[in-house]
């Protein structure tokens, strides 16, 4: 049993120190919003006509938590039907988002820039990807001072329009960064199902789940985390950062 436990200490370690590109979530697992995504679909469903405190309300609301992590457009477009329906409500939530973001109400999740810093420090390469649409990874990266935390930042537009679950953001961080020559040296973190999901469907060998935002451990484990960590902060030590 002690050298099973050795092997495998020395396995993990192998894969974790060559991890070479890292794609990190934004909201929930970077970035503390405070449940602001709840407050903007409250604003998109009033557009809509869907009023709180109704079944309706209710039903789209336990959708929107279930699929945290998901691109929003596609969020939009299971839950109003059409694409028209689907864009008007994207573009109110992108608006209301936007005005609580610019209203002060996000901060970094506490250890997130330490994190990313010590990462590109240690030579990783770092994205930061998120189920925005760009003008409000735009608004989030503006709020924080972090225009220039990292070399590249993606949002679903970005890798030709699916987000998460799919594998594409991963898989173009990849391509655009030209930080490694295989997806096993590939780390992904987030909060989320969905970004588990996406993770392992890109191949990355390490797929961190965060208890910081909208899943818990549970979801994390049961969507393919590798690792289930506190929060960003641990990440380093993870990937043999210290």
């Amino acid at each position: 049993m002690v050298n099973e436990l050795t092997d495998n200490t020395a396995i993990n370690t192998a894969i974790n120190t060559a991890i070479e590109l890292v794609v990190l979530d934004m909201a929930g697992t970077t970035v503390a919003d405070g449940g602001l995504v709840e407050q903007a679909f409250d604003a998109a469903a009033r557009h809509l006509g869907v009023e709180p405190g109704s079944a309706d309300h209710a039903e789209k609301l336990g959708y929107v938590r279930a699929t945290m992590g998901e691109s929003k457009i596609s969020v939009f477009r299971h839950l109003f039907g059409n694409e028209t329906a689907a864009r008007r409500a994207n573009t109110a939530f992108e608006t209301a988002y936007g005005e609580l973001v610019d209203g002060g109400r996000i901060a970094p999740v506490p250890g997130a820039r330490e994190a990313i810093e010590a990462l590109r420090a240690a030579g990783r390469t770092v994205v930061l990807s998120t189920g925005f649409a760009r003008v409000t990874q735009d608004a989030i990266l503006d709020a924080l001072g972090w225009q220039d935390l990292v070399p590249l930042t993606l949002c679903p537009a970005d890798a030709g329009g699916r987000g998460r679950p799919y594998p594409d953001m991963v898989l173009t961080a990849l391509l655009r960064t030209h930080a490694t020559d295989s997806v096993r040296r590939i780390a992904v973190a987030g909060d989320t199902s969905y970004d588990m999901l996406s993770g392992r469907r890109a191949g990355a060998s390490v797929v961190a789940g965060v208890l910081t935002g909208a899943h818990d451990r549970e979801q994390l484990e049961s969507a393919g985390a590798t690792h289930v960590l506190g929060s960003v902060a641990e990440l380093p030590a993870l990937l043999g950062v210290v």
